[in-house]
């Protein structure tokens, strides 16, 4: 079956272009991946490009996600002798490790440095991630300006720049960077749902259907506070708990708008926190 979304504009190929050529002046890439898809927002041409290069997984919107699963995540991180921390770019929490985090990667490289002689210098990071995984505010914290570009949609940030965070790291800032073809509809639906993909390139009630029948699965509590449904509503096809949903906060049978509305209670936690990735389905990979 074809994959009903795909979202590849040109500035992206672009940004994908100069990752390559700018990946030999750094030290270490930094992909920012997001604490509701760790797997599904890990970009394959950023780990195709950047193999052999120090590589650190920055996973934000941790207050959005499931506390259980991100240490889960954490863990399995860990056991694949991948480096990742975790952060909430909005509270400044973790922001001040990321440093700590980086310096025992890159020990080796820097002690052979200083047995040449070399100069001291900060340690320069490229930051890369899908969109709207919230890249440009953790660069923000990091230099601790509003340096970067901020908004909550796909493709705010166009350009690069470098910015400088301290005496001891200085990072270049990427657009959002997508993948050219997603290898099936879940992942689709995935970064359609958190707000990876632009809006206007799929169908608000498909988005708004994976979401229902996530939450109704996983999280049926939180789906019943937030619409006041009964718990025999659970039992509706996806479909009619939709138009149930949509009758429900007052749209009628305008259930286009209903969904856009449970698309974006989804996104911003208001459905409750939740995690759509689950790292026991890796076990054995990596």
């Amino acid at each position: 079956m074809a994959v009903t979304i795909q979202w590849f504009p040109g500035h992206m190929a672009k940004a994908i272009r100069q990752f390559e050529e700018n990946l030999s002046l750094v030290d270490i890439v930094f992909e920012i991946i997001d604490a509701r898809i760790p797997y599904t927002s890990q970009n394959p041409e950023i780990r195709r490009i950047s193999a052999g290069k120090p590589h650190l997984f920055i996973i934000t919107k941790r207050d959005l996600a499931d506390p259980l699963i991100t240490t889960q995540w954490l863990t399995y991180f860990q056991q694949i002798q991948q480096p990742a921390i975790a952060i909430d770019a909005k509270t400044n929490f973790g922001i001040n490790n990321v440093l700590s985090t980086i310096l025992p990667i890159l020990k080796d490289k820097l002690q052979r440095e200083q047995a040449k002689g070399m100069k001291k210098r900060p340690i320069r990071a490229i930051s890369v991630g899908v969109p709207n995984v919230g890249k440009s505010t953790v660069l923000n914290r990091l230099v601790n300006r509003r340096a970067a570009q901020v908004g909550n949609r796909p493709g705010v940030t166009k350009g690069q720049q470098w910015l400088k965070s301290g005496d001891r790291l200085e990072l270049l800032d990427t657009p959002g960077i997508l993948w050219p073809k997603f290898s099936n509809q879940e992942v689709a639906n995935k970064l359609a749902l958190t707000g990876a993909v632009k809006d206007s390139v799929f169908h608000s009630d498909d988005i708004a259907l994976f979401g229902l029948h996530y939450f109704k699965a996983s999280h049926p509590e939180a789906l019943c506070q937030r619409y006041h449904l009964e718990q025999v509503d659970l039992g509706l096809s996806d479909v009619d708990l939709l138009l149930k949903i949509t009758a429900k906060i007052g749209m009628r049978d305008d259930y286009e708008r209903a969904s856009n509305r449970i698309i974006q209670d989804i996104r911003s936690g208001k459905v409750g926190r939740y995690t759509l990735d689950d790292p026991k389905s890796l076990v054995g990979e990596g």
